[in-house]
């Protein structure tokens, strides 16, 4: 085929052929298994004109598909005149360049599609370094059946030493100015990482963190947008945010957290898009409590989940806890199954992040979380430190008062960072008749845990596959 036809990667608006392969253990939706390649497709800008469905034991190695699939892919390409065929598997370079040459089409397979949409929706420095590295990761061993300039720089005429001879291969030079060129890219997003760092690190110690996780077009933006000042681009398209935006989330009783947004997850999401996106997803590694926002109006939906939880673990985000938020209830039109959610997910909130049920309870859930665990206690301090009564009427929920022998007795329900909050007044006082320190420590017992560590792009190396 045409070296053009594999040097433009983009598919916007070609028309595309869709093609899935299911394999013994892979998830799909049986009522629709080509649904969620359909949705990348359109969302990368192509036309869908043809879809194909097989199911096989074990791909072919030459092919993918079977030998008679492939000549029945290659009668629809000539039915409905197709520019492309995308694949809902990953192939190998061979196997691409094995199709294109059986049906002289561009071939691209679910990874290239991702990273080709990713490239078209990055507007920041830094998403778009991401999605560049991830792209010359991926494109690297796949240099052969990308290119077929393969042949020898000759030199020209033997006009004088270094002109004679057979040269170097275009392959080696290819290799040589991708890895150059992933060297530079990396020391940039290692210096855009690092200011990343610093300011997570610095938002971290300061406030209390939230990030909304979830999988692609589960409701997150639109969720952060009516808890917060909002300003996130909500779209039913996948993969509508790519940078992180974060925003004040007013919990209360004079009490706030930071609530960040960012990117989706998706099934076989391209290991070396993870890897360079692990800057953007720093808010979520570091995030003190991680809101899982779950639609469970789709029929993948537990797929979805264990796809979120799993990228969760990959990327380091396994230290906070998870709170499931169970999205789009107003879309559910049966009831049992939604109780099946709640049965096997006891501490689930059933929510809908555009209607706003369910969101009074997010938000308590939240705030007791932000606390630091709450309890009953009996604090006493000097009747003229007004400055430390006025922090217990406002930011506690009193329960009673005392007043003698020029001390007041508060009983109030207060949570540890409210507590944190008053030792930080330098004010005299004690709980539960006992030194403040003292009480906390009882009270909230504080268990070390160990930060994720984070992984620099320079750690990212590229494979060393056969090309």
């Amino acid at each position: 085929m045409a070296q053009s036809q594999r040097e433009e990667l983009k598919v916007m608006a070609e028309r595309a052929l869709l093609v899935g392969v299911a394999l013994p253990g892979h998830d799909i939706d049986e009522r629709d298994p080509l649904g969620e390649l359909r949705a990348l497709a359109k969302t990368a800008g192509a036309e869908v004109v043809g879809e194909m469905f097989q199911r096989r034991a074990k791909p072919s190695g030459r092919t993918f598909l079977g030998k008679g699939k492939v000549e029945e892919l290659n009668s629809l390409i000539k039915m409905t005149s197709a520019s492309l065929v995308v694949f809902d598997n990953e192939l190998s370079p061979a196997q691409v360049r094995n199709i294109e040459k059986e049906t002289s089409c561009k071939i691209v397979d679910r990874s290239e599609l991702i990273l080709d949409i990713f490239a078209n929706r990055a507007s920041t420095a830094a998403a778009k370094l991401q999605v560049e590295i991830a792209q010359l990761e991926y494109t690297y061993p796949r240099l052969r059946a990308m290119w077929d300039h393969l042949g020898q720089v000759t030199g020209g005429a033997p006009l004088g030493i270094g002109t004679r001879g057979p040269g170097e291969q275009q392959l080696e030079i290819d290799r040589r100015l991708v890895q150059n060129r992933l060297v530079r890219l990396k020391r940039e997003l290692e210096e855009v990482q690092e200011r990343s760092t610093r300011d997570v690190a610095t938002r971290n110690h300061q406030h209390f963190t939230v990030g909304l996780v979830g999988y692609t077009n589960a409701g997150k933006s639109t969720l952060f947008n009516r808890l917060t000042a909002g300003g996130a681009f909500a779209n039913p398209k996948l993969f509508a945010t790519l940078a992180t935006r974060i925003e004040r989330w007013d919990l209360g009783g004079g009490n706030a957290a930071m609530l960040s947004d960012t990117v989706g997850f998706i099934r076989n999401l391209p290991h070396h898009l993870v890897a360079s996106f692990r800057s953007t997803l720093e808010e979520t590694i570091a995030a003190k409590l991680l809101l899982v926002v779950l639609d469970v109006s789709d029929p993948r939906a537990a797929m979805q989940r264990r796809t979120v939880n799993e990228t969760l673990d990959e990327i380091g985000a396994t230290t906070q806890p998870r709170l499931l938020l169970l999205n789009k209830v107003d879309q559910f039109d049966d009831p049992k199954a939604l109780a099946g959610w709640q049965d096997k997910n006891p501490e689930a909130l059933a929510i809908s992040a555009v209607s706003g049920e369910g969101l009074d309870a997010v938000r308590r859930r939240v705030l007791e979380r932000f606390l630091g665990g709450v309890h009953d206690v009996r604090i006493e301090l000097p009747m003229g430190d007004t400055r430390a009564i006025m922090f217990l009427e406002q930011r506690a929920e009193v329960l009673d008062r005392e007043y003698e022998d020029g001390n007041a007795i508060f009983s109030v329900r207060i949570g540890r960072r409210q507590l944190d909050g008053l030792l930080a007044l330098g004010s005299p006082f004690s709980i539960n008749a006992q030194k403040p320190h003292e009480a906390i420590a009882e009270l909230w017992p504080e268990e070390k845990v160990e930060a994720p560590r984070r992984v620099r792009p320079h750690e990212i190396h590229v494979g060393e596959g056969s090309v």
